[in-house]
């Protein structure tokens, strides 16, 4: 009973923080105060700072999960928070993932992926692919990289073996991975042939936990420019269309 009290509690102290309009302001001292005080925390804390919702603060867990906390660093609230605005709900915890996938992504070295890219000139939008061999819909999303290129859409892939590090769908990723030709490999092997083993200093399972941090739990997860995150496949066209691109020019 104690514990459906606190819910409806927490449930009600947040719907009427939501109905506030959020407020940018500066590092307070009370944001200092708690950074002090979870410097001695368990929790693996990677950042702290002032939250959408007015006095409450967000945390980042080294794995990606964001929390709330009170200015105390007493109180945690787990889960997405929407705001009322206009009518509609907005995911502002969804809008803080994708601000921290869109940093994460835009620090990645192009020479650890493998892209399939239209020339420069035709290039209108990137999308960036956490894909696995074995994944019957990642081969899906393969056979359409062609008419993505011709839409002007470069397609970037990382490696996610859904079996995890120890299993035949990583070897599989890490062959393709240590080819000479990695284009050529990763085609052939999303179309049912095999490629010759190989090992090499590869950045699989680095892409692996990185998967992990930005949310992925299945493949194909596709990343827009933006930090927006598509679970699994879709067709070229409507791609395009989720990328705002306009197909018919």
């Amino acid at each position: 009973m104690q514990a459906k009290v606190s819910q409806r509690w927490m449930f009600g102290f947040l719907v009427a923080m939501l109905l506030g309009n959020p407020a940018a302001l500066a590092e307070s001292e009370q944001l200092a105060a708690l950074k002090a005080r979870l410097a001695t925390s368990s929790l693996p804390i990677t950042s702290v700072a002032e939250a959408d919702v007015p006095g409450l603060f967000q945390l980042t867990l080294a794995d990606g999960t964001l929390l709330l906390t009170d200015p105390n660093g007493v109180y945690f609230i787990v889960g997405d928070v929407y705001q009322a605005v206009n009518n509609r709900m907005v995911n502002l915890t969804e809008q803080k993932r994708s601000e921290g996938r869109r940093a994460l992504i835009a620090g990645l070295d192009e020479q650890d992926m493998v892209v399939f890219s239209p020339p420069f000139p035709k290039l209108k939008a990137t999308i960036t692919v956490f894909t696995d061999i074995d994944c019957g819909y990642c081969r899906k999303l393969h056979q359409e990289v062609p008419e993505l290129n011709r839409l002007g859409i470069a397609v970037r892939y990382l490696a996610y073996p859904r079996a995890g590090i120890d299993s035949a769908s990583y070897d599989k990723l890490v062959s393709a991975w240590c080819a000479p030709d990695k284009q050529q490999a990763l085609t052939q092997a999303k179309s049912g042939q095999a490629i010759p083993d190989r090992s090499c200093d590869n950045p699989v399972s680095k892409h692996y936990g990185l998967g992990d941090i930005v949310g992925v739990t299945g493949t194909p997860s596709i990343i827009f420019e933006d930090g927006r995150l598509l679970p699994g496949y879709l067709p070229a066209e409507r791609l395009a269309e989720q990328l705002g691109l306009n197909i018919d020019s």
